[in-house]
């Protein structure tokens, strides 16, 4: 099959906003070679499927999705099927033998073979932003994300991440900065810095290259109408220099995702997670002493094997008495390969979902108080979506996109887009949204 054969490529991306980034970088490759990314698999010629490994209930879901495809391709839809990423890193062999109608599979950072996949040599040298990336249809431009590491080396007992991804690998923060400036040429008003730990930037690197020296250097070379926001920051590395850094940044949003998991310290040292209770304790209290509106979410995890009725009880008081503005929980799922695999103790199903059930609902309610601070205020924000009767929906800095609520707000017959920048006075609270009027225009 040549280029000119199977020129029309459809990318379905499943899984983190880290997989959306090596999407676009893929996307970019191919374009830079010919290729056409198209948004729907119906008008493809190619389906690429990049993957995510990291929990069971995932797994799942990428296989009936690569096999939806495999029916589409021997309908006649399809010529080829790839699959790439995570999955392939984890069950690459098993999954071979498994869906032999697959055409061509890449374990992450493999993109040389994605480009053989497609039938292709190397990729020829493309014009426009030196990083590659192509935005992927459907995917909004003024909010984009940016990797700055890759690999981690926690080791925490439940996660697959490190025999999936590797150790920790830091890129250079002049590359780093240089994508952002060209993301905000392309559109980007909000800059979400990923990894698999931000607060481990540069531990490989030396020189004292640290996260906040990244910060620096991009808020030196973005223009200050860009945001920049920060995603997962495990809570042993966070400490009062990040904290004052981030809450007296020009550009970096008050708005902290600080992954606890759990707040026992018992269930924490099974976890081989650093930060026992009393560290949690004064992460969050000397965030919120520097700045009492910092947006704080966490993520929490249930069920973990050995997990008592009085370390679950220590979590919902821990949870109730810092206050935190977003939380997200999930129950544990024993993955191959981990140690936590063997722990003894593991925790019935109907246990989980029962406990899982009720931490929510505690957040709900703290989460809605949390919201009524700021009914009253005013706050910039920026517009995702308006629709054809003025409806619109925005976010502050308290908003992270795609995983936490909306400002609901009427734009009239304003001459304003996605991307756009307005002052709300915030009028109604809600348990996940806020609703708004807007008080003057930037």
């Amino acid at each position: 099959m040549t280029a000119a054969s199977a020129n029309r490529v459809f990318f379905l991306t499943l899984g983190c906003s880290k997989n959306s980034v090596d999407s676009e970088r893929v996307a970019g490759m191919l374009q830079n070679a010919g290729f056409t990314i198209v948004p729907n698999a119906a008008d493809a010629d190619v389906a690429i499927v990049n993957t995510c490994g990291f929990i069971r209930s995932a797994v799942e879901e990428n296989i009936s999705a690569i096999l939806d495809l495999v029916e589409m391709k021997s309908a006649g839809g399809l010529k080829k099927v790839g699959v790439v990423g995570c999955l392939v890193s984890r069950y690459g062999d098993e999954m071979e033998r498994g869906i032999p109608e697959v055409d061509f599979w890449a374990r992450c950072d493999e993109n040389d073979a994605i480009l053989s996949g497609v039938s292709l040599g190397p990729a020829a040298p493309g014009g426009g932003c030196p990083t590659g990336r192509h935005l992927l249809p459907g995917t909004a431009k003024h909010v984009r994300y940016l990797k700055i590491s890759e690999g981690c080396d926690n080791r925490c007992s439940y996660c697959t991440i490190p025999s999936i991804k590797g150790a920790l690998r830091s890129r250079p923060m002049g590359e780093i900065a240089g994508e952002a400036v060209c993301l905000a040429r392309d559109g980007a008003r909000e800059i979400c810095l990923v990894a698999q730990d931000l607060t481990a930037y540069g531990d490989d690197l030396g020189g004292g290259v640290s996260l906040t020296t990244l910060l620096d250097e991009l808020e030196g070379a973005l223009s200050p109408d860009v945001w920049l926001r920060l995603f997962y920051l495990h809570p042993y590395r966070v400490g009062r220099c990040l904290l004052e850094r981030v809450a007296n940044g020009r550009q970096v949003l008050p708005y902290l995702d600080i992954p606890i998991q759990h707040s026992s310290t018992r269930v924490l040292g099974l976890m081989n997670r650093s930060a026992g209770a009393d560290n949690l304790n004064r992460v969050f209290e000397m965030a919120r002493a520097i700045r009492p509106d910092f947006a704080l979410r966490t993520t929490c995890m249930v069920g973990f094997p050995g997990e008592s009725r009085a370390d679950f009880d220590e979590l919902l008081r821990f949870v109730e008495r810092i206050g935190f503005d977003r939380l997200g929980a999930f129950a544990f799922s024993p993955e191959e390969g981990t140690p936590a695999l063997g722990l003894p103790g593991q925790v019935p199903e109907r246990t989980k979902k029962a406990r899982l059930a009720r931490l929510m609902s505690l957040q709900e309610d703290i989460s809605l108080s949390r919201q009524s601070l700021f009914v009253g205020r005013e706050m910039d924000a920026v517009i995702d979506s308006i629709d054809e009767h003025g409806r619109a929906e925005g976010r502050s800095y308290r908003e992270a996109p795609e995983v936490d609520g909306v400002i609901e707000f009427d734009a009239g017959e304003r001459d304003l887009k996605a991307g756009d920048r307005v002052r709300l006075l915030i009028t109604g609270a809600f348990e996940h949204d806020l609703a708004a009027e807007i008080a003057h225009e930037n």
